[in-house]
């Protein structure tokens, strides 16, 4: 069984929706403990493998340091609300890899979650390679916002980021997280960094945003109404504007927190059982 389920709902004629749900929270605790020892490669495999989620060997300290990655900081109540936002983020961003991560083939290349929950930059970023050719197929670029506001959150974050994507102005991160990514297919140097160049195609391109929402956004109507505007991204085809919801049943903050509590447990687990096999 995967660690979250992804079904296709009814959005509108402009945009493809995707509903995201999590059955077994302690095993998707597992896998973002992986990710947070800096292990996204080996959690891949493990997603990919469907295989016993154990991280490889690891050190005590990067222990340490992913519990209080977990922890909420902070003495102000500002600071206290900065922290949640950066560990919910976090949270949510390991999530929305882990679907992409659950459909990707060997030809796809994932951007890796931000380890440090404050990195900006692109959320996330998905390169689909020909198998034979070494040429980019497909671009799929992410944008997941673990938020009490979705549609706020959409009109003026997400959609902000997509249109300055879909014109091109942020044209330079795109090719450098692309030439990593690609680097992986075994293209170095100017050969990846020419491949790189077909991520400005906005006909081989999709968006994806993803955003969390309380439980009245559980029909089409509801849907249409927080992505409203996605079709402002004109020239591309429903299949290209992805809508994804993760419904949280009662209050945003509780669910992200009993979700770090697994994390954090997962993580001691991990350590103490690493310890006993010295």
């Amino acid at each position: 069984m995967p660690a979250i389920s992804s079904q296709t709902v009814n959005v509108d004629d402009h945009v493809t929706g995707h509903l995201w749900t999590v059955d077994e929270i302690h095993e998707l605790a597992k896998i973002i403990a992986v990710i947070a020892l800096g292990q996204a490669e080996h959690a891949a495999e493990i997603i990919h493998e469907l295989g016993s989620v154990m991280p490889l060997r690891s050190r005590s300290e990067f222990y340490q340091e992913a519990r209080n990655q977990l922890q909420i900081s902070g003495t102000t109540p500002n600071q206290i609300e900065v922290s949640h936002y950066h560990r919910d983020g976090f949270l949510f961003e390991c999530m929305s890899w882990i679907v992409a991560c659950q459909t990707a083939d060997e030809n796809t290349y994932l951007k890796d979650p931000h380890i440090s929950s404050t990195t900006q930059g692109l959320d996330g970023l998905i390169i689909q390679m020909d198998p034979i050719e070494n040429v980019v197929l497909h671009t799929t670029i992410c944008e997941d916002k673990c938020t009490k506001n979705p549609r706020d959150t959409f009109r003026d974050k997400v959609m902000i980021a997509f249109i300055e994507h879909h014109q091109n102005k942020r044209g330079r991160d795109l090719l450098a997280n692309a030439v990593n990514l690609i680097k992986q297919s075994g293209l170095k140097g100017t050969a990846a960094t020419l491949a790189a160049g077909k991520v400005y195609d906005i006909t081989s391109r999709t968006y994806r945003a993803a955003l969390t929402v309380n439980s009245d956004i559980c029909t089409a109507d509801e849907r249409k109404k927080l992505f409203k505007g996605y079709d402002g991204l004109t020239d591309i085809s429903q299949a290209q504007r992805i809508g994804a919801t993760f419904i949280v049943t009662g209050s945003l903050r509780d669910w992200f927190q009993k979700l770090a509590d697994h994390v954090i447990q997962a993580l001691t687990e991990f350590e103490v059982m690493e310890a006993n096999h010295v």
